[in-house]
């Protein structure tokens, strides 16, 4: 009898680990999401004007951050190195999101075509920044 009970609680407990195991691969997969490069100083409500105003924020000491057009939600990069080159910018991001830390790690950076344009997702979703 007791024999018994240490194995259903054995499987029990490994149930559980599987199921915890599961749901970390689950949010550890790459995502694809379109926002703007900016910085942690402005975030969604830039207030300058395009990669002029992201470099000077970042060089002044802010770090990059992404913003999503969805939700306008503001990310920290854990990797910032790999958007040096896209401040200011329209992009698509491939990267893996850390929602409890709200952090991702980008694996790839594409830029949209729509940069500069007025619209749904140019420059107005920004705060009024031009991108140039």
């Amino acid at each position: 009898m007791q024999s018994i009970k240490r194995m259903g609680a054995l499987a029990v407990m490994a149930a559980m680990s599987s199921v915890a195991v599961f749901a970390a691969d689950m949010s550890s997969k790459p995502m694809k999401v379109d926002g703007w490069v900016s910085d942690s100083m402005c975030g969604a409500k830039h207030m300058g004007t395009g990669a002029a105003c992201v470099k000077k924020c970042i060089g002044e000491g802010a770090k990059p951050v992404f913003v999503d057009d969805a939700n306008k939600t503001v990310w920290t990069i854990d990797n910032p190195e790999a958007v040096k080159a896209h401040y200011g910018h329209h992009v698509a991001l491939t990267a893996t999101e850390d929602s409890a830390a709200k952090t991702l790690h980008v694996d790839k950076v594409t830029m949209l075509a729509d940069q500069g344009a007025k619209g749904a997702s140019g420059a107005d979703s920004m705060g009024g920044m031009e991108h140039k």
